[in-house]
This record gives C-alpha cells, structure tokens and sequence, in this order.
C-alpha cells in the first residue's frame, strides 16, 4: 500500500492542476469577489469527485513516474487549464468589449467604475453587462455546463504533457475571435444608432448653423441611447447566453 501512494497522489495533483486552474478562471465561480478560500475548496472537492474517472486517463498507470516526466505533465496540464479557462473568458469578455462600444456610441466612455469581477478600470456599461451576463449564467444553470465541460476536457485535450498545446492554443484563437465578433454582434444596435444619429446632427448642423448643435447632441445621445438599451436589453442578452451556452455545450461534448 505505501508503493501506491506516492502514485495516487501525483495522480491527484495532476488532476487538480488541470481543474483546479479551470476553477479559477470559472464564470462566477472564479471572480475577484469570490474569497480565495472558497474557490480552493471548490476546486479540491470537485477535484475529489472527478478522481476516480480521471485516474485511468492519465498516463502513469502501471506504477509511480519520474520525477521529470511529472514536472513536465503537471506543467502541460496548468498550461491546458489556462487555455481552456481564458478561452471561455475570452467569450465572457464580448460584454465589456460591447459596453466599451456603447458607451462610445452614447458619449459615455469617460464613465469609468472599478471592475468587481476582475478589477481595473473599465466602462460602467460594460461592468453592468458584465454583471448581468454572470447573473443569467449562475441564473439559468450554465454553470452546470461549465462544470460539466471540465470533466470533459480530458477527453478533449488527453492529458499527455505538452503535446496537446497546439489543439488548445487554437481553441484559445478561435475563443478570441468569437467574443470580439459576439462583442460587436451584441453593440450592432447601438453602431448603427451612432452612425444615423451623427449624420443627422451634421444635417440639422448645415440647415441650423446657429443652433448649437453640442450641446444638444450629447443630452439626447444619452437620452435616445438608455431608451434604445431598454428596449434591447433583453434580445442583447439572449443573443450572448445563447451563444456562450453553445460554446460551453460545445467543450462539454453535447
């Protein structure tokens, strides 16, 4: 029994570097706000409760392994942790690139709040969408996804050291192009609201120079904008839970 303890645990550790490193970087779970403590012991129970069906994917089996071979492993699965974890975060981050644009669009990108998820200075659209996105998630269970996607990433990416880094790296490409493009996709609204907002203040500009046109351009630009956000709050947020659920569903295998 003494033999296979030293198996059993650089297997566990393995194991949590992976999930544990997914946990951190987890929508919700893995917040700024979230205390430290709680999120390790998230990350060792669930850790606990995947043991048994990740030992046997890992490729010591047979007896304990070397001391460099391990190092290399536990780096590679940190590594693939990371990607994974950024990967979805790089989705979840299409919010504040889509608050960004907006506040842009309303001439409300001087209205700076800290990030209470992550920290930092970031535009107050972006952190109340932010907010909200994480809201809907904890809200309609895809959290469950999530946890469900961390299970299945083992068969995604095989835990075999750094061999497996290309197939993440891509993923973690892919995952940055879709938020941007999700970011835009979710500001569309609001970008054409700017463009025909604008082009008729130069046209009331030419038929009304003595008008000040500033000063009643930004009032009603922030005015006309809420009211527009109102009204599509609902379909923005929809198009982004349906598109990360999709894209969680999607390293979860289903």
């Amino acid at each position: 029994m003494n033999l296979l303890l030293p198996s059993i645990a650089a297997a566990f550790l393995l194991t949590f570097a992976r999930v544990g490193t997914l946990v951190m970087l987890m929508p919700g779970v893995g917040d700024q706000l979230v205390s430290p403590r709680l999120r390790l012991a998230f990350a060792v129970l669930l850790t606990l409760v995947l043991f048994p069906t990740v030992k046997p994917l890992l490729p010591m089996q047979g007896g304990a392994i070397a001391g460099p071979a391990l190092i290399g492993l536990l780096f590679g699965e940190i590594l693939v942790g990371l990607m994974l974890g950024l990967s979805v975060r790089m989705v979840l981050a299409a919010l504040q690139t889509a608050g960004m644009v907006i506040s842009q669009q309303l001439g409300l990108s001087y209205a700076m709040t800290v990030d209470p998820m992550q920290g930092g200075q970031q535009a107050a659209l972006g952190n109340f969408l932010s907010l909200m996105g994480i809201t809907l998630i904890l809200a309609t269970d895809l959290h469950h996804v999530s946890i469900l996607a961390i299970g299945r990433s083992y068969a995604l990416l095989p835990p075999d050291g750094v061999l497996g880094m290309g197939e993440a790296a891509r993923l973690a490409l892919k995952a940055v192009a879709r938020g941007f493009s999700l970011g835009l996709q979710i500001a569309a609204p609001f970008i054409a609201f700017g463009i025909l907002f604008n082009v008729g203040l130069g046209v009331l500009a030419r038929l009304m120079p003595q008008m000040q046109v500033f000063f009643v351009a930004v009032p009603a630009s922030v005015l006309i904008g809420m009211i527009v956000l109102l009204g599509s709050l609902g379909v923005m947020m929809g198009v982004f839970l349906d598109d990360i659920g999709r894209y969680l569903a999607d390293l979860a295998g289903r």
